[in-house]
């Protein structure tokens, strides 16, 4: 098993036959394995993260721990339980005996992430130049399935695999400190992606050829200009902020 960025990647491995034993050998019967299912309040936790994320429950919607329990077959406990959660991560504000709002993105939290992901990626893309030929294949790589998921109008796989693609650069660095602190924006960063991409469309494209700069000045060992087409790249959702549109 390897990891993506961010989700858990189950890679397939060859399967042993098993050693023929003597015909008169008895056979044991099969065991039938049953798959464990996540705790109850994980199970809730992951559905209305991903709800969130993914822009189902948008910010302004107001979630029931009755509704919940009901869309994850669980009792009302374990709801209680997930949504402190999520309140302590700032995805909602939990009102008694009314539920759950979701909290839309603030401007300043908009503001807040595009000066920590300047802060950290300018930094790692100015530390990948030479670029080993492991990260420029990998970048190429998640550059061309960014491109087939805008294609299929899978904006929320693009929104993934785009912070992956940000995600491989700072993680080339070997800082795992700074590693660590750009993970924390994960799901900032994912759910202001939707939201960008809903919004703004025709945001994909450029976000597409910025990818393209980024690995172009990689592959040329040009650390300047990687470090300014990250800069311009990252610097635009600054302008959501502030409410404009370029």
């Amino acid at each position: 098993m390897r990891t993506c960025c961010i989700y858990p990647v189950v890679m397939e491995t060859a399967v042993h036959q098993p050693v023929m034993q003597p015909v008169m050998q008895a056979v044991k019967p099969a065991v039938k394995q049953t798959v464990k299912q996540p705790p109850a309040a994980e199970r809730v936790y992951d559905h209305v993260k991903r709800g969130v994320l993914d822009r189902r429950y948008e910010g302004g919607t107001l979630l029931t721990e009755g509704e919940l329990a009901e869309a994850v077959g669980v009792s009302r406990t374990p709801v209680r339980e997930a949504l402190l959660r999520l309140e302590a991560e700032g995805l909602i504000r939990l009102y008694p005996k009314k539920g759950a709002l979701v909290l839309p993105v603030s401007a300043q939290e908009i503001a807040d992430v595009v000066e920590t992901r300047l802060l950290v990626e300018e930094h790692a893309a100015r530390k990948a130049v030479p670029a080993p030929p492991g990260l420029l294949d990998r970048l190429a790589e998640l550059l061309e399935q960014q491109k087939a998921q805008a294609a299929a109008g899978d904006l929320a796989g693009a929104a993934t695999t785009d912070r992956c693609f940000h995600a491989e650069i700072v993680r080339s660095g070997g800082n795992e400190i700074l590693a660590r602190l750009y993970d924390q924006l994960r799901d900032r960063q994912l759910r202001m992606g939707v939201a960008v991409m809903h919004s703004h469309p025709d945001r994909i494209a450029k976000t597409l050829a910025e990818h393209e700069e980024i690995l172009d000045a990689l592959r040329a060992g040009d650390a300047e200009a990687a470090v300014g087409v990250v800069h311009r790249h990252v610097s635009w959702f600054s302008h959501l902020a502030r409410g404009e549109v370029r």
